[in-house]
């Protein structure tokens, strides 16, 4: 009963933490000012960001979204990205290609098929080598997408998360919140029983060294669905 106790406490304590990061930059988002060329443009019409579907900030210099189309390549280009992966197994479309090739952008793909519940089958070697690629910084900024940015992209980031020591409860809720309805169950056991020991030895923190990541921001530009644990 002790040990329990303990671990409910930790479990709380690491629970208000990231509450408190996230409010922070909350804050810092909410307070910001947006650049007057972003106003302008909005105002005039003459060109408007549209981020993709589900589209919100994980860590510094690590996003998440469902698949861009060409109304999301200009908002896309104000992340400064310089890799994207993708956990769809069908061929990358020429147009996103060839967004790619013009803004210097790699493409690292992990064919995950998106199969329904019951016949869900999470192959745990390609989310472990799709971490390798989010935890090394040389790839930030990177966009993480799948089709709708809800369960194989939710799987990816929740594994990403039991790295960063999150208890299982806030992995879950963010899951959750943007898997909604069409949260899975599987999904979740899938994360619960993850092992992330391989993987220890790598750093799962994040600073803002990138010029344009940082200045997105502190700029506050693009999503509003910023999830909030």
């Amino acid at each position: 009963m002790k040990v329990e106790k303990v671990g409910r406490e930790m479990c709380i304590a690491n629970e208000i933490a990231v509450d408190e990061e996230l409010e922070l930059k909350l804050e810092m988002i909410s307070e910001a000012k947006i650049p007057s060329t972003v106003a302008e443009s909005d105002r005039d019409g003459e060109e408007m960001f549209v981020p993709p579907l589900n589209f919100a900030m994980v860590d510094n210099g690590v996003f998440r979204s469902g698949f861009p189309d060409t109304a999301n390549f200009s908002f896309l280009q104000t992340l400064g990205l310089r890799s994207i992966i993708c956990l769809c197994p069908e061929p990358y479309p020429d147009h996103n290609t060839e967004f790619l090739k013009s803004n210097g952008i790699q493409l690292f793909q992990f064919g995950i098929e998106g199969y329904k519940e019951p016949f869900v089958n999470i192959p745990e070697n390609m989310i472990r080598e799709a971490l390798k690629v989010i935890l090394d910084v040389r790839n930030h900024p990177v966009l993480i997408h799948c089709k709708r940015g809800k369960h194989r992209t939710g799987c990816l980031v929740g594994c990403l998360r039991k790295l960063q020591r999150w208890c299982l409860s806030s992995v879950f809720d963010e899951y959750q919140r943007f898997a909604a309805a069409k949260a899975r169950v599987s999904d979740q056991r899938f994360m619960e029983l993850f092992d992330v020991s391989s993987l220890k030895h790598l750093p799962a923190t994040f600073s803002c060294s990138n010029s344009k990541s940082e200045s997105f921001t502190s700029q506050g530009r693009g999503w509003k669905s910023y999830p909030k644990y």
